[in-house]
């Protein structure tokens, strides 16, 4: 009998064509990369530690814009066994390698991002604004944990955009919505948003522009996500204000120019 973890390990088989389409635009999305029956074993006991750890408790009428965008909850695999062998996945951290186009990926974090019915917008932003880390070998797997319509707010992206210099300095927010909205059009990066069919998963780097629509829908839209870097990657001299608390919440004891082995941050794949 198949279980969970047998398919968890199996290995996805990226083309050529499609790692190059990455490095181009910054981004991929990958059809069928998840069996649907397993992802429902996965999104109940995601779901259930959300509603566990979940600490907002502000009306969504009540919250800023941020608040609005989500419900946020990181970690989440020190919480659940069988959360933590969807975390640790080969499978999804396979494909991280060959996308990043390293031997090595090891974990930063995860992250469930739960979009309430009527949640709002996710701001434009790039990820790695907040990552005190030497290069741009990172990236993020966006998991839906249903059939995400366009109604349901999936997330989308400025194709091309991740070497893109202006509003690198920008944390998410109202301004950075503004701002790159205008801009990232300026500069003719295409939007490209579609609907993700259950399976279906995507991968950006940190650099590379992207945003979500609000929920408009009467369910949430639930989403799993876990972020990779290369697993030889070095913590940097702090040039933000989020930059050390990265360090302390997410690489602890991680020292200027140390790679962040701690035990948070294991690697989850390697290549023979």
């Amino acid at each position: 009998m198949t279980t969970t973890l047998d398919t968890m390990k199996a290995r996805y088989t990226v083309p050529f064509e499609t790692i190059k389409k990455f490095n181009e635009e910054g981004f991929v999305k990958l059809s069928e990369v998840l069996d649907p029956e397993v992802l429902h074993v996965y999104e109940r006991e995601i779901t259930s530690q959300v509603k566990a750890l979940n600490t907002q408790d502000i009306p969504l009428e009540d919250r800023d814009t941020y608040g609005k965008a989500f419900l946020q909850v990181s970690n989440l695999w020190q919480h659940s066994d069988l959360v933590k062998e969807f975390v640790f996945s080969e499978r999804l951290a396979a494909i991280a390698a060959d996308l990043l186009g390293v031997r090595s990926v090891r974990l930063y974090h995860d992250q469930a991002l739960y979009k309430e019915p009527n949640g709002g917008i996710t701001p434009w932003h790039a990820d790695q604004y907040y990552w005190p880390l030497s290069s741009d070998r990172t990236v993020t797997v966006w998991v839906p944990l249903q059939e995400t319509p366009i109604e349901m707010g999936p997330l989308s992206f400025a194709k091309g955009s991740q070497k893109h210099e202006f509003g690198r300095d920008l944390p998410i927010s109202d301004e950075s919505e503004a701002k790159l909205k205008v801009d990232l059009a300026e500069s003719n990066f295409p939007l490209v948003q579609e609907p993700f069919t259950l399976g279906d998963v995507s991968f950006h780097t940190g650099w590379t522009f992207h945003r979500a629509g609000a929920n408009e829908s009467d369910k949430p839209r639930a989403v799993m996500t876990i972020i990779y870097m290369d697993a030889d990657i070095e913590v940097i001299e702090p040039t933000n204000e989020f930059h050390s608390r990265e360090v302390d919440a997410w690489m602890p004891g991680t020292k200027v120019g140390e790679v962040p082995a701690s035990p948070l941050n294991p690697v989850l794949y390697s290549a023979n």
